[in-house]
C-alpha cells in the first residue's frame, strides 16, 4: 500500500519541497492513473533514497538502500520461490547463519507480511524485513535469470521444435503444431522487449544480415549490439512482431507500420514499430514510447534559468508562431510535448497534427496525418481552422502550403507551434524564405525560434572532476568572456570540468541518460528590420550576440561546467 498522498505531499515539503512543484507531480500522477509514489519512484523528480526514508519513518520499519556495486548471492535469492518474489515484490538480499534479510517494497501491506511469516515457518528461519526501493527489487529478481541465458533457451527451445535445415529442398513433413512452434519465439520477443525497457532504450532493431540475425538496442543516443541469431530464427521472430502490431504477414515488398501497447514492470507502455524490406530480408524498427520518460515537463528538460524566463514570457503570448529546430533525434517532439503540457488548460482548445501521434494528453486533441488519403499537415491544418482552436501543433512544416497555413493561423490569433530542420535557431529565418512564406509576414508571427541538440548526461555518481586542459582552455575563457550577465549567473566556477569514469549504476558507460543544449531566438526591433532589408546571417548573428543571445555552444559549456555533461561531446555537437 503506497503512502496516503497527503502525507507523502507533508513530508515533501519538510524535506524542502514546493508546494507547487508537488502539486504539478500530482496531477501527472493522476493522469497516469498510478499512484503518487509510484510516479515519484518511476520519473524520479524525488530521489528515490529520500522516498525511503520518509516512508521508513512513517511506518517505523527500516530500510535498505544498495550501493551501486553491491549484488546479491543467487543462492541466497533463490531461497525464496521467484513467483513468490515477484507476487508480493520482495526478495532475499543475505543470510547469516540461519537468519535470513529480506526487502520489500511495501512489507506493510497484510499479504506480504502473510507471506513473510509463512515463508519463515516453512522454512525454520528467522528473518528481518526491510523497505527497499521498487528499483532495486526490479534489480536484485532479474538475477533469477540471465538475459542472455534465457535468449540462449529460448533458441534451444525453437531449434528442438525447428532444427537448421542444411539443404533448402529438405521439408520436415513430421510437423508440429503452429502453437508449439510459436511458443519459444512468443518468449524471445517478449525477452526482448523488457530488457529494452529495462535498459531504457528508446527503439530496437531487429535485422535480416546476410547470413546472420542481429538484435539491437538505441541507447542514450548509440546503437548497441545486444545478440547475434542464427538467419533462420529471424523470420518468426519478424511475424511475431508483425503479429503483435497487425501488420500483414504476407506483405514484405513494401514497409508498413504499427502499434501495439503493453504492460511492462506494471505500466502501459506504447510501441511504434517499422518494417522495411531489405535485400537480405525484413527489418523492423520498435520505437518504445514510455509515457513516464517520454512525456517531460519544462523543468525536466534540462533548461537553465536564462532561457526559462524566455519560455515563461513566450508561452503568456495569446498567438504566434513558435518553431524548434534541429536535426533528427535531438528531442524536438519531446519538448513540443513539454510546451503543450504547460499550455493544456481547461479554457483552451489545444489541436495537434502529429505524423505519428507519440504520446498521448489527457485534454487534448492529438490527430495523426495519413498522407496516403490525402490527409496530411496542409489539409489537415487547413481542418484544424474549423475547429475554434486557439492552440494548434503541426508536427513539422515541410512544405509552401503547410508554411503558409501555419503563417495564416499565427495572424488570426491562434498560438501555432510546430518543428523545422534547421542548423540553428537563425536558420528558421532563411528556411521560411526558402519555403516561399513573404519576409514581411515573419516578424510579425515568429515570436520563438529555439535550436536544440541532445548530449549524454554524466553519471552523477563517478563523474570525476578535472582541471580544464590546455587545449580546450583558450576557446572556453573566450566563450565565457561572451557570455551575457543573465547567462554568467549560473556558472559557480570555471576551473573544473567533469568527466566520465563509469560505475556499476551508468554500466561503466559514464552516463546516464541525455539532456538538451538550447538556443532561443527571439524577435527584435533589430532583427525586424534586417529582415525586411537585405537579410544577411553574419550580420544578424551579431546582432544576437549584441542582445545577449546564448548559442547551443555557449548553453552547452555552462552545463559542462555545472557538472551536467561532457565539454568535449559539446564542443563535438556545436559549431
Amino acid at each position: 500500500m503506497a503512502l496516503k498522498d497527503n502525507i507523502l505531499v507533508e513530508k515533501l515539503i519538510e524535506n524542502g519541497f514546493k508546494k507547487d512543484e508537488i502539486d504539478l507531480w500530482l496531477q501527472e500522477a493522476s493522469r497516469f492513473k498510478i499512484p503518487f509514489e509510484g510516479y515519484l519512484y518511476q520519473t524520479q523528480k524525488v530521489d528515490p533514497k529520500v522516498i525511503l526514508k520518509i516512508k521508513s519513518e512513517v511506518l517505523n520499519i527500516p530500510y535498505k538502500i544498495f550501493s551501486a556495486q553491491e549484488e546479491v548471492d543467487l543462492n541466497v535469492l533463490k531461497l525464496l520461490d521467484e513467483q513468490a518474489a515477484k507476487t508480493y515484490k520482495m526478495a532475499i538480499f543475505d543470510k547469516k547463519e540461519n537468519t535470513v534479510f529480506i526487502g520489500a517494497v511495501e512489507p506493510e501491506e497484510k499479504q506480504v507480511q502473510q507471506a513473510y511469516e509463512y515463508f519463515l515457518k516453512t522454512h525454520n528461519f528467522e528473518g528481518k524485513i526491510f523497505l527497499i526501493t521498487p528499483g532495486d527489487f526490479y534489480k536484485i529478481i532479474r538475477r533469477y535469470h540471465d538475459f542472455y541465458d534465457d535468449v540462449k533457451k529460448y533458441v534451444l527451445e525453437y531449434r528442438k521444435i525447428k532444427p537448421l535445415l542444411i539443404e533448402k529442398s529438405a521439408i520436415r513433413i513430421e510437423g508440429m503444431t503452429e502453437t508449439q512452434e510459436q511458443a519459444p519465439i512468443v518468449e524471445l520477443v517478449s525477452l526482448f522487449i523488457k530488457e529494452a525497457v529495462y535498459q531504457r532504450a528508446s527503439d530496437i532493431h531487429f535485422e535480416n544480415l546476410q547470413d546472420k540475425f542481429r538484435v539491437r538496442y538505441r541507447i542514450q543516443g548509440d546503437l548497441k549490439d545486444i545478440v547475434f541469431l542464427p538467419k533462420d530464427i529471424g523470420e518468426p521472430i519478424i511475424s511475431r512482431l508483425k503479429v503483435l502490431s497487425e501488420l500483414k504477414l504476407d506483405e514484405t515488398r513494401i514497409p508498413q507500420s504499427g502499434r501495439f501497447r503493453a504492460y511492462i514492470d506494471g505500466r502501459e507502455i506504447d510501441f511504434r514499430i517499422s518494417s522495411f524490406p531489405t535485400i537480405n530480408g525484413e527489418k523492423i524498427v520498435i520505437r518504445i514510447l514510455d509515457p513516464l520518460s517520454g512525456l517531460l515537463n519544462i523543468k525536466d528538460l534540462g533548461i537553465l534559468s536564462y532561457h526559462q524566463k524566455i519560455i515563461d514570457e513566450v508561452l503568456e503570448k495569446p498567438y504566434g508562431l513558435i518553431l524548434i529546430t534541429g536535426p533528427t533525434g535531438s528531442g524536438k517532439t519531446t519538448t513540443l510535448y513539454a510546451f503543450l503540457q504547460s499550455l493544456n488548460e481547461e479554457s483552451v482548445n489545444i489541436v495537434t497534427l502529429e505524423d505519428p501521434v507519440e504520446y498521448r494528453i489527457a485534454g487534448i486533441n492529438q490527430s495523426q496525418v495519413r498522407p496516403e488519403i490525402g490527409y496530411n499537415f496542409a489539409s489537415g491544418l487547413r481542418e484544424i481552422l474549423r475547429q475554434d482552436p486557439d492552440i494548434i501543433m503541426v508536427g513539422e512544416i515541410r512544405d509552401e502550403e503547410t508554411a503558409e497555413l501555419a503563417i495564416h493561423a499565427s495572424l488570426t490569433g491562434h498560438l501555432v507551434l510546430s518543428t523545422l530542420h534547421t542548423n540553428d535557431s537563425l536558420g528558421v529565418v532563411p528556411r521560411l524564405i526558402d519555403l516561399g512564406v513573404k519576409k514581411f509576414l515573419i516578424p510579425p508571427t515568429l515570436i520563438l525560434a529555439e535550436a536544440q541538440r541532445l548530449i549524454r548526461k554524466l553519471c552523477p555518481e563517478c563523474k570525476v572532476k578535472s582541471p580544464i586542459p590546455e587545449e580546450i582552455k583558450e576557446e572556453i575563457e573566450k566563450i565565457l568572456k561572451e557570455l551575457p550577465k543573465e547567462a554568467k549567473k549560473e556558472i559557480e566556477q570555471e576551473e573544473f570540468i567533469f568527466l566520465p569514469k563509469g560505475c556499476q549504476k551508468c554500466n561503466f558507460k559514464g552516463f546516464i541518460g541525455r539532456i538538451g543544449i538550447f538556443e532561443f531566438l527571439k524577435m527584435t526591433p533589430e532583427l525586424e528590420e534586417l529582415i525586411l532589408g537585405n537579410f544577411n546571417l553574419s550580420q544578424a548573428r551579431e546582432i544576437l550576440k549584441e542582445q545577449g543571445m546564448v548559442t547551443l555552444k555557449q548553453d552547452g559549456i555552462i552545463k559542462a561546467l555545472k557538472g551536467l555533461v561532457d565539454i568535449y561531446e559539446v564542443l563535438r555537437e556545436t559549431f
